[in-house]
């Protein structure tokens, strides 16, 4: 089972046990992508028809803070997909990190049952 391990605040560690949350958004950053995309050979984010791949994550463990005596949940997760971010005029967003054009995007997982939790 794939697990991508996330730290929330006690607020949305809340929403999503009692399924008012039912995703979870992260922005996608260079530091970050490897966790967020699919990569190819030369480290960029996989692009098929179009569209860029997330990476595959069977369940999210969420936990609450740092703290070493925390909450946790492990949750299923359904579905994710990378959306663009766009401006006004619907142009998409570039920024540069270390000399390189990046586009603005975040990954969408869509939450699915509780496997197990710690409260």
């Amino acid at each position: 089972m794939e697990i991508l391990t996330l730290i929330i605040k006690q607020k949305f560690f809340d929403e999503i046990l009692s399924g008012k949350k039912t995703q979870e958004f992260r922005e996608i950053r260079p530091t970050t992508q490897k966790k967020y995309c699919q990569l190819d050979a030369d480290g960029y984010c996989v692009e098929k028809d179009g569209v860029l791949q997330p990476k595959h994550y069977d369940a999210i463990q969420f936990f609450v803070g740092y703290n070493k005596d925390r909450a946790s949940a492990l949750v299923e997760v359904k579905d994710a997909k990378i959306e663009l971010f766009e401006d006004e005029n619907h142009n998409l967003i570039e920024y540069t990190y270390q000399g390189e054009i990046y586009l603005a995007a975040q990954v969408v997982y869509d939450l699915g049952r509780i496997i197990e939790k710690h409260v």
